[in-house]
């Protein structure tokens, strides 16, 4: 389980996640032009470079009732007309099966420069409404949930399971959501930078922070919001015969992919006994870190991690190794996944601070990831960060991807 060549990330975009688009009159179809220019210019090169594109998206049929989205892209920017295209569906997860789609492509020599996008749009429509079409990525009709809104219910769930193996005290996933919000306030794109909280938002005060679902309130919530992110990757061969410079680009030196079931209380029952609550997210983990030749989360700087809710972040501690199995806890409580801590976690804000336009998280997780490693995070900078790792889900952990990028020769 080697990679037998590595992607390099020549540059990339990211729309500005507190955009409401369709109160400007724009649609999916603008944030597709504004993402693929803007990471055509950063990285550096014409789109006639381009060879292969990958959209990734979930909901654009149930939002807007547009599909067909790998050919949107050729249509609002004609310089790529004639280019193969292709768009990817895996909840959450979406462009990060993008990303897999295009490095193997890279990887077969099929092509050398490959356009991955991630796009999704949500405040076209009212809020409950796009919360039922996100339900398309459970088992529609068959997860067996009393509620009304199912993910915050499927995620407390996790909190209600994570209660049973081991207790669960709610302060530690309040400080989760409070971390991620404050480094949001960092992050120039972030959908939540200027929000206000006062004392009481981080606690389980019912009117500052009320419950949603059993086991999930207001603050626990990521912030599904519009937006789109695109990135440019690209082999050695072709960085080198334009002129780049190799070492000092960033590189994805391992990958993970796995994936599970749809319902959630079957992936909870079969992991019963194990060390973890779902062992698909920790051998995908483990992959990633096989591939790119490391022993484990000890490796890295930092880590962009999916937060769709403070129990999926809670989830992930323990799953990266930061922590044994159901003690999260503890690297919360001893600053690991602060700034400044030993393993940063979500320097961008996450989910939950930075927001989540579904199908474009994963691309997004990634190109943050790269300006980490390359110095170029601005406030959100981990020092001397060399070497991050993601974790992408769809679902409720039944798609799961993780990349691991890096600076350095390729």
């Amino acid at each position: 389980m080697t990679t037998p060549a590595q992607t390099l990330i020549l540059g990339g975009y990211q729309s500005d996640f507190a955009r409401a688009w369709s109160r400007e009159g724009l649609d999916i179809s603008d944030m597709v032009r504004e993402a693929t220019l803007g990471a055509l210019d950063a990285s550096g090169i014409a789109a006639q470079a381009i060879q292969s594109i990958h959209v990734g998206n979930a909901f654009g049929e149930l939002q807007r009732q547009q599909a067909h989205l790998g050919s949107m892209v050729a249509q609002v920017v004609p310089e790529l007309w004639g280019v193969p295209a292709m768009r990817h569906e895996g909840a959450c997860a979406s462009s990060s099966l993008g990303v897999l789609s295009a490095m193997a492509e890279i990887e077969a020599g099929r092509y050398d420069c490959v356009l991955v996008l991630g796009v999704e749009e949500f405040k076209n429509l009212p809020g409950d409404q796009a919360s039922r079409n996100q339900n398309a990525a459970a088992w529609q009709g068959r997860e067996d949930i009393d509620c009304r809104y199912m993910w915050p219910a499927a995620f407390g769930l996790l909190a209600g399971e994570y209660e049973r193996r081991w207790g669960l005290d709610r302060r530690h996933l309040n400080r989760i959501a409070e971390l991620n919000y404050a480094s949001a306030r960092r992050n120039p794109l972030a959908q939540t930078r200027r929000w206000q909280f006062d004392e009481r938002s981080f606690t389980d005060d019912d009117e500052a922070n009320p419950v949603i679902e059993p086991g999930t309130r207001r603050q626990d919530c990521g912030q599904v919001t519009d937006g789109a992110c695109a990135v440019v990757l690209a082999s050695p061969r072709f960085a080198r015969e334009h002129g780049l410079d190799v070492p000092g680009l960033p590189r994805i030196s391992g990958w993970g992919h796995r994936n599970a079931g749809l319902r959630l209380k079957d992936k909870i029952e079969r992991s019963a006994g194990q060390d973890y609550v779902f062992p698909d997210v920790r051998q995908t983990l483990e992959d990633a870190w096989r591939r790119a030749g490391v022993a484990g989360v000890a490796d890295m700087d930092g880590v962009e991690t999916h937060d769709c809710f403070s129990t999926t972040e809670y989830m992930a501690i323990d799953h990266l190794g930061l922590t044994p199995p159901g003690q999260s806890w503890r690297a919360v409580e001893d600053g690991t996944i602060e700034r400044g801590g030993a393993c940063p976690v979500n320097m961008s804000g996450g989910l939950i601070g930075c927001g989540h336009p579904v199908g474009a998280t994963g691309a997004r997780m990634l190109l943050d990831s790269a300006r980490q490693v390359t110095g170029q995070a601005g406030e959100m900078q981990i020092e001397g960060a060399r070497r991050m790792q993601t974790l992408n889900i769809g679902g409720s952990c039944a798609t799961v991807v993780s990349f691991v990028v890096e600076r350095g020769a390729a």
